[in-house]
Order: C-alpha cells, then structure tokens, then sequence
C-alpha cells in the first residue's frame, strides 16, 4: 500500500524527532528527511538540515530508528537537491562530495534512497551537459549500486526565474531525456522521485510517462500546479514560467489526482507519496504550513486511504 508522506524542507524551524511528531499527529506515514549540509540556503526551501549527515556513523542509524519508533513513522527518503553540475567548480564539488555522503548515510540507516537533481550549466543546452553528466554521475550511480541504495532524480527544471535562464539546473525534464538517462548510466540504481507538478506547466502527459517508467519510479514528489491561463495569453509558454503557472497545494491545481493515483496504483507502485508544499498561500506562518500539510493530507487520503486495521 502507498505510504503518505511530505518533505521535511516546509518546517525547517523544527527539529528531526519534532518534524516526525508532527507527521504522526497529522495523519502521515512518513517524512522525506532534508539532509543539507549545515549552512546559509541558496534559494526557497533549499539549506534545511533536520538529519546532518556530514559525519556518518553509527550513530545516526540509532538515531533515526529511535525517532521513528517514537513517532510511529518512517523515513521515506534523504533529501538534498543541490546541483552537481554547476558550472562553479567549488558549488559542483560540494554537492557532488555531499551527495556521496548521503548514499553513505541511506546505507546504515537502511533507508535506502535519495532523493536529489541530476542537475546542469544552465548556460549550455542538454548535448553539450551530457559528457560532463557523465563524467560526475556514473561513480555516484557505481557507489550506489555498491551500497544498495536507489536514487530518485526529480523531474524540476529548476527554471522559474530569470537568473536560471536559460536552460534551469536539471537536465532530467522530460521522458526523452530519462531515456537516453537510464540507457547511458546503464544501472537500476538510479530512478525517478516523480513530480506531476512539472508535467502541468511543461504541458506533458504525466499519466503515459508512470505507465512508460513505472520500473524506475522510487519516490513520488505530490505538488499541484495551476496554470493561469489569463497571464499565459499574455505572456506566452516562452516566458519565465512563475509568469503563467503557480505551484499549489495537491487539488488546488491542475493535476487530476484520480487519474494520477489510478495509473500509479495500476503499476503496483507501493513506496512513498510525499507531499511538498510550495504554495505561497500558505507561507505566512508555521500555522499556516501546518495547515497546508494537514489539508493536503486530508485531501489525497481519498486515493490512498489509511493503514489502520478494522
């Protein structure tokens, strides 16, 4: 059965034993744990450390385990999206030295997947990214098979404003692009965290790509978008994105929920949904993120339902 979840990066002012109590109280099965290296954030979302695992011992596996038992919910995933292919040579190298690090920590803990970016020089188009892809992803990949973890790459292109022009920092967009991915990393330690937000705005069919990669699918990201179709009359698709489409809370956007869950369900697909909210709406306090989580919770456990025994 599916597991509901969300992404620990909306409450970063609480702690790890704290994020899981919340999701226990609020009717989660799990929580997709943001693993930052501790520091200042470079944009929304993005610095939160609720697990360091900038040293990884033992330790932490016992720490993770007794949170979890106290809680009554699991880890579903280590989160960090950085990106690895930043044309700054110091920024590519701490994410690539970090994510390393992560696979080390999803491996003693026994969580077992990490969720992340592929990620890309948004100066350059996909063909020029791809030797240097590569080049950084295939000892990642081979370190991961080693270990027996999996990676979930999110589809984001991380394109939303004008300093990520071009071309965004993730080249793992499109269906076309995860299939020259998977065939040239050759492993089945690397799959998709699946996001249907993404598909909305860049106007794809979500429902045909879960059918097409359901093998390779092992986290899944649940996020609305709307698409506001007075601004896109005016701007056009070739604008900045955040200028025609807003990201909302699951049904409070345009993804058709049912149709989503019934191919997801129809694959076999049984790991983690993950709620993240990015809804600005819902920003103005921590009440209002935990209002945001608990609405989103109650909303998606019509396609779910829950785990408790009649």
């Amino acid at each position: 059965m599916i597991q509901l979840g969300f992404v620990s990066a909306i409450l970063p002012e609480l702690t790890l034993e704290e994020t899981l109590q919340f999701a226990s109280e609020a009717g989660y099965d799990c929580v997709e744990v943001m693993c930052w290296p501790p520091g200042k954030a470079d944009r929304r979302y993005a610095g939160v450390t609720h697990l360091d695992v900038t040293d990884v011992s033992h330790d932490l596996s016992i720490r993770l385990e007794l949170a979890c038992l106290d809680a009554s919910v699991s880890i579903s995933g280590l989160g960090y999206y950085p990106n690895p292919l930043s044309p700054d040579p110091d920024e590519a190298s701490i994410a690539q030295a970090h994510l390393m690090r992560l696979l080390e920590a999803a491996a003693i803990s026994e969580v077992r997947i990490v969720n992340t970016f592929i990620g890309r020089n948004p100066t350059l188009s996909i063909e020029e990214n791809w030797p240097r892809m590569l080049e950084v992803w295939r000892p990642i990949v081979a370190r991961a098979e080693e270990l027996g973890v999996r990676i979930g790459i999110e589809n984001c292109p991380m394109l939303f404003t004008r300093d990520e022009w071009p071309g965004g920092k993730n080249l793992a967009i499109s269906p076309v692009v995860w299939r020259r991915l998977f065939a040239d990393l050759d492993s089945r330690a690397i799959g998709l965290n699946f996001d249907p937000s993404h598909f909305v705005w860049q106007q794809m069919d979500y429902v045909a790509a879960i059918r097409e990669f359901h093998d390779r699918i092992v986290h899944v990201h649940a996020k609305d978008a709307r698409i506001d179709r007075h601004k896109l009359a005016e701007v056009g698709v070739l604008a900045e994105p955040l200028q025609y489409h807003t990201p909302k809370l699951p049904g409070l956007g345009d993804v058709d929920w049912g149709a989503f869950f019934s191919a997801l369900s129809d694959t076999g697909y049984t790991g983690a949904v993950c709620v993240e909210v990015e809804d600005r709406a819902f920003e103005g306090s921590m009440r209002d993120r935990k209002t945001a989580l608990r609405q989103s919770a109650q909303y998606l456990r019509q396609y779910i339902g829950t785990h408790d025994l009649v």
